[in-house]
Formats: structure tokens, C-alpha cells, sequence
């Protein structure tokens, strides 16, 4: 839209705010990521900052915003050295999903070279975005080809173009903006550390606030002109107080008090590398400028951490996001006042922090809480409340211990009839091998299997099928030599026709549809077996979440198979309904592998592209359930043969099938191997599902040698290795 909405007018969200204003303060501090879930203002309070920034100078017809106090000195169109400067709104910049590698960091001027023969160079939106905002809507689905290169841009501050013969160097520091929702995937840890600081979002459920919200966003559709000419005044006075902020920041001191804590703040939680310690200093010294002082105090060290560590720190999958506060406060205490430099007790000129908050809403229509357009954090979901988001726990009662001898871990659901049993724990997670399906896809961008693209590496070219997406210029060059003295061209230059255009396919990887079948009967449960399977589970749905698959799981035990949970990209749902799974009864093999059938039937047609992969997790055994008249199953068949027919089935639709073999102990059927077998899949046992586990047989292997010299040194005779 061309009249953005105001930044003072997005109602509440005050730590969203706050990071965004404290990178107009100091891009140094590195950029936000903002996670939360839909229809949280997400957006619209990140665009709604470019208009508080001040103009930026730049040289007059550089493509590149070369400063004109100090241009680059290997700007492309430099020298720059007697280039008037102007001055210009700083940009914001939005990189789309699907934008392709030439858009971003610029490829070859195809028209020029073809119709003048030169190399020309069009910049890409890198270039757009120096000196100004790179704003990323929906980061973790970026595809991994455009992450790498955004984290090399964002490490250098510089963008590299080598391609099509074009060698181009130029600067890109920006201030990095990422919005996502978690539910649809997770970002990969390199890139989760580049940004500086990270906010959860949520709406609130305070009806007034939400009134609030629908009311300001309605009379913005309304009327955006006249409604952000209401808040011109606050935001006029919010730009003014940046400006100062900016002015004041080279003055601040960061004491070696303060430093002290960020060192042992950083440390108590754990984090990797040094990047957070100095994103910490940053922003400590940009909370300190805002709210206009020159010392930082022991409240902007706190302030500082719960925006730049909670994306750090380490945890365990699955876990939410956020800090510990009473530890972050004891580990505060603990180093508090060790310079002088200040604390909790220096007021300042606001009170106690100084004012390092968002400047209080005091335009029209302000409520005394407010709320984001399209709702945003309220109470719920602001960064450093009194309350704690962290559910009780539950199953601490007495009616949550089982009444055998030797009790289940607590937090269980209870038994819910004859034959069953408590659900237990998952064992701790792992890191699985690379589970993927053969073949060459086409659908939607992930990280599983092999799949053609638009956005991967460029494999080869062919001639196009219809429109022209993405020409490969070497194989159309070639295309059209032999045919140039033909086509009269005896000069510089080159004659190109229609039929010498070859397009450039492109290789990349997809996300699949993970469907686990999960074998939950009274066999799985035998020698406490249920927990190692459900830390298997466990390890694959972290897999899948990071792989950028859908997720379904099925169950079956007793007399039959449900749908435990519907194809999502919900990787935390999937777990919950895991964790929760009782075991018990027989085993309906063919029951689960037929209702996972019709699953997959249902999901080709919603979504053709994205091929599935069945993962079966059980011990092969198949004993269906008794009915009242004695028979062996209903009709009198065999369980096993009923199994194998199901299984059949899947692999005369060419399903990728992996069957986990969860058979344990020292007799084993090896029925899981037949059943793998009928499904024209692989077999795999928990333990080989460990990816170090050819790791740890190599170290076995080179153990033994070790072990073999050291007997040959110290008897002088050779001997072998077992």
C-alpha cells in the first residue's frame, strides 16, 4: 500500500516494537526475527518501521547506494570520487519465497548481451537493500539455496557474483528482518544466529484489546491517509527521538561491569560462539541511547538478553522458545554492581531501566494496554512478564501412578481399560540417518529428496516445453554458433532465434509427506520396549521438522487402526499425540497399513506433487483380533497373509516405504524384514536408525587395530584382526 500504517498506531506488542526501534537505533545490533503465529501483525508492524527511518544520502545514479562521505571503492559504477550526492527514503526491500537466485543477487543483463554484446550486470535486491531493510516474510521457508546465500551476504557484508561470466563484488549491509510462524518448520541454527534478536508473538484474549485491534485496522481500510494523518504528530516525535538516540550512541559507555554480566549471562545459558555476547553489548548500549543516558545499567543487560538469547540457547527439540528469568535474574545478582557502573536501584531519567521501553501510546483512540492490528502479544504473549508460559506440570497427583509394583514415570495418562496399558516416555531424541525417496520429484521446496526446481543448482538444459522461466545462456550460445555464417552474420555479435533458446533445469530437494505408522499392540510394549520406539518417532518427527515435511500418524492396536493425527505441518501436534500413545491388546498389522492406504489416497489427490514416504515402526508381528465365534480373523484369514496383501498394495502404487524393525531380544523372527520386503521397501532396526552408528562402528574397527599393534609391538609377532 502506498500509505503504510503507522508505527505509533500497532496496539501493544511493546517488545516487538522495542527491537525494531532499537535496530533504527543501531543496525549493528544485527536485525530481529519475529515468530509467532497468524494474523499477528507480524508484517505490518515490520513495514510500518521504514517509514520512522531517516533518509539516507547516497551518490546521485549509483545502482548500489554508495555513500557519498565514503563510497565503495569497488562500486561497478564507480569511481565515485567527484559524484554529487542526494538524498532518499531508506528502503525497505522484501525478498518473497520464491524469489529465484538471479533476483536476489543479480545475474547478467541477458537483452544487453544479446543485442549489444556486453556484459552488463543487474543487481539484485542485495543491492537494493544496502543501507536499508531486508525484510523476509516467512524466513523458514526460504528455500536452502537462497539461505546460503543471504548468510554469506549477511557474514561479509558484501555480495559475490560469480556466473554466466560475470564478476562482480559489492556492498550489502542491511538490517535483517525475518517473520515466521513456527508451525510451519524451523530455521536452521546458522541462520537463526545472524539474526540479533528474536520476539514471540501471539494475540491477545483480552477482548477489549482485540476490540481495539479491529477497530484501528478497520478505520486504516477505511481510510489510510486520513487515519495515519491522526498519528503524523507520534510519529513525528518517534522519528525525532531515533534521530537523537543515533546521535547519542557513540557516548554511551559500556562499563566492564556491564560486560561482566553479559560475559556470565551468555555462559550460564549456554550459547555457542561469541556472536551473542556481542549482539548483548549492542543492543544493551542501543537501550541505553534510547532511553537517553550515556551509561549502561544492569536493566539493559536484562532487557538485552531476553531479545538476543532465547533463538541461542541451547534446548531440547520440541522445546518453546524463551528464558529462564529467575535464572537469568540470580545470574544478574550474582555479578550486580561490580564496577559501580550502575544497577537496578540507578533510576535514571525514567525510572528504574532507565525507559528503555517503547514510548507509551498516547494518540487517539488509545487504550491503556494496547493491542496490534490483527491482534498481537497482550499479556499472553509478552517477552518478559510476571507470569510464567510455561504449563504446570501435569500427572503430579495420585491417581496418575499405575498400581504395579514397579510405578510408570508420573505425567502418564491413566490406564483406559482391560488390556491396556500406561503410556510411557519417549526416550531422549537423536539424530536420525537421511531417510529420503528415490526418484526425482516436484514438489513443494524442502530438504528430504532430490526434486526439481526452480531455485537449486543448475544440472543441465533442455529445450523448453513452453514459456521460457529460466534461459541458460552457455547452452544457448552453443545452440546458436554453428548456425551464424548460415544466418548471414559476419560481424561482432550473435544471431539468436527462438529455437536456439534452451531452458536451464535446476536441481533442488523437497519436502515429502512423512506418514507414520506406528505399531501401539501388546507386543511393542513387552520388555519396556514402547520407549525406545517412541524416541525413535520422536527423532524422525524432529527430522521431519526440519526437512520441511508434512506429518501424519497412524496408529493400531486392539481391534484396529485410527488416524491419530491428519497429515499437518503441525511437527509438534504429532509429538504431543505421541507422547500421550497407550500400548496394549494384539496387533491388526493390516488394519493400520489399510487405513495409512487411505490416507495417502486422499492426500495424492489434495496435493499430487508432494510424494509420500510410509514409515512403519514394528516389530513385523501381525495376530489381528479374535472375534466372538473363535475364528482366527473375521473371514478365517491368516493375519500374516492379510498384512502381506496390504502391503502389496502400497508397493503396486510405488509408495516409498522405510519399516523400522523394532524386534528386540535374543530369538527374532525377522518378520519385519518380510513385511519390508512386501512392501518393496527397506528395513532398518532402531539401532541402525542412528546416524552415527556407522560412525561408531568404524571407531570399532580402528579400536581393534589400534589394539592389534599395540600386541604386535609389545610381543615383536604379527597377529590379525578379529
Amino acid at each position: 500500500m502506498s500509505t503504510p500504517f503507522p508505527f505509533t498506531a500497532v496496539v501493544g506488542m511493546d517488545d516487538l516494537r522495542l527491537a525494531l526501534l532499537l535496530n533504527a537505533v543501531s543496525p549493528a545490533v544485527g536485525g530481529v526475527l519475529v515468530r509467532g503465529e497468524k494474523g499477528t501483525a507480524k508484517s505490518t508492524a515490520v513495514r510500518a518501521l521504514s517509514a520512522l527511518l531517516p533518509e539516507v544520502p547516497v551518490v546521485a545514479g549509483c545502482r548500489f547506494s554508495c555513500d557519498p562521505a565514503a563510497p565503495d571503492q569497488r562500486c561497478p559504477d564507480g569511481p565515485h570520487e567527484t559524484a554529487p550526492g542526494v538524498a532518499r527514503p531508506a528502503r525497505m526491500v522484501e525478498l518473497p519465497v520464491g524469489a529465484s537466485e538471479d533476483r536476489l543477487v543479480g545475474a547478467l543483463d541477458i537483452e544487453r548481451a544479446l543485442s549489444e554484446g556486453v556484459k552488463a550486470f543487474e543487481p539484485g535486491l542485495l543491492a537494493d537493500a544496502h543501507r536499508g531493510v531486508l525484510y523476509v516474510d516467512e524466513v523458514n521457508l526460504l528455500h536452502d539455496h537462497l539461505v546460503d546465500l543471504l548468510l554469506d551476504a549477511a557474514a561479509m557484508g558484501a555480495s559475490y557474483v560469480e556466473r554466466e561470466g560475470v564478476s562482480v563484488r559489492h556492498a550489502a549491509r542491511f538490517l535483517l528482518v525475518g517473520t515466521m510462524n513456527p508451525e510451519e518448520g524451523e530455521l536452521r541454527p546458522q541462520l537463526l544466529d545472524r539474526f540479533g534478536l528474536t520476539v514471540e508473538v501471539a494475540a491477545s484474549r483480552e477482548p477489549e484489546l482485540r476490540v481495539e485491534v479491529v477497530r484501528r485496522r478497520l478505520a486504516y481500510d477505511d481510510d489510510p491517509a486520513g487515519f495515519a494523518a491522526r498519528w503524523a504528530e507520534e510519529e513525528t516525535a518517534l522519528r525525532e527521538r531515533i534521530v537523537a538516540a543515533r546521535a547519542l550512541l557513540p557516548q554511551v559507555r559500556l562499563g566492564d561491569g556491564a560486560l561482566l554480566r553479559i560475559a556470565a549471562t551468555c555462559a550460564a545459558f549456554e550459547v555457542d560462539g561469541m556472536r551473542a555476547d556481542i549482539v548483548m553489548a549492542r543492543t544493551a548500549t542501543a537501550l541505553a541511547a534510547w532511553a537517553g543516558r550515556t551509561d549502561v545499567l544492569a536493566e539493559d543487560v536484562r532487557q538485552a538478553a531476553l531479545l538476543a538469547l532465547p533463538h541461542r540457547r541451547r534446548r531440547n527439540p520440541f522445546d518453546a522458545p524463551g528464558l529462564d528469568e529467575d535464572k537469568l535474574d540470580d545470574t544478574l545478582d550474582e555479578f550486580k554492581g561490580e564496577d559501580g557502573d550502575g544497577g537496578d536501584d540507578d533510576p535514571g531519567p525514567d525510572g528504574p531501566g532507565g525507559g528503555g521501553g517503547v514510548p507509551p501510546q498516547s494518540g487517539p483512540d488509545s487504550p491503556e494496554s494496547p493491542e496490534g492490528p490483527e491482534g498481537s502479544n497482550g499479556p499472553e504473549g509478552s517477552q518478559g512478564s510476571e507470569g510464567s508460559d510455561t504449563p504446570p506440570e501435569s500427572g503430579s497427583g495420585p491417581d496418575d501412578t499405575p498400581a504395579e509394583a514397579e510405578p510408570e514415570p508420573q505425567g502418564q495418562p491413566r490406564r483406559a481399560g482391560a488390556g491396556e496399558q500406561s503410556a510411557v516416555r519417549a526416550t531422549e531424541p537423536f539424530r536420525t540417518k537421511t531417510l529420503s525417496v528415490p526418484g526425482l520429484g516436484e514438489g513443494a521446496a524442502g530438504r528430504r529428496s532430490r526434486a526439481r526446481t526452480e531455485l537449486g543448482r543448475t544440472t543441465g538444459s533442455r529445450r523448453p516445453g513452453g514459456a521460457l522461466t529460466k534461459l541458460h545462456l552457455a547452452a544457448t550460445v552453443q545452440a546458436a554458433a554453428p548456425h551464424q555464417r548460415a544466418r548471414g552474420r559476419s560481424g561482432p555479435g550473435l544471431v539468436v532465434r527462438k529455437d536456439d533458446l534452451r531452458q536451464a533445469t535446476r536441481e533442488g530437494r523437497e519436502g515429502n509427506l512423512v506418514l507414520f505408522v506406528v505399531d501401539a499392540s501388546g507386543s511393542m510394549a513387552a520388555r519396556r520396549r514402547m520407549s525406545a520406539v517412541k524416541g525413535a518417532v520422536l527423532s524422525l518427527l524432529l527430522d521431519a521438522y526440519q526437512r520441511r515435511d508434512k506429518v501424519g500418524l497412524i496408529t493400531f492396536r486392539g481391534t484396529e487402526a485410527e488416524v491419530a493425527l491428519p497429515p499437518t505441518s503441525s511437527v509438534d501436534a504429532a509429538a504431543a499425540r505421541l507422547e500421550s500413545l497407550p500400548t496394549g491388546g494384539r496387533t491388526p498389522l493390516a488394519a493400520g497399513l489399510l487405513k495409512a492406504h487411505d490416507v495417502l489416497r486422499v492426500e495424492r489427490m489434495r496435493d499430487p506433487a508432494r510424494r509420500p514416504l510410509l514409515l512403519v515402526v514394528t516389530d513385523g508381528r501381525a495376530t489381528g483380533a479374535r472375534p466372538a465365534g473363535g475364528a482366527r480373523t473375521a473371514g478365517g484369514a491368516d493375519p500374516v497373509a492379510l498384512a502381506a496383501r496390504a502391503a502389496r498394495l502400497h508397493a503396486s502404487e510405488g509408495t516409498a516405504s522405510v519399516v523400522v524393525d523394532c524386534e528386540s531380544g535374543p530369538v527374532r523372527l525377522g518378520l519385519a524384514a518380510s513385511l519390508a520386503a512386501a512392501l518393496a521397501g527397506t528395513a532398518i532396526t532402531l539401532d541402525e536408525l542412528r546416524a552415527d552408528s556407522i560412525a561408531g562402528l568404524v571407531r570399532d574397527v580402528q579400536r581393534d587395530v589400534r589394539d592389534v599393534q599395540r600386541a604386535q609391538a609389545h610381543d615383536g609377532r604379527p597377529r590379525r584382526a578379529a
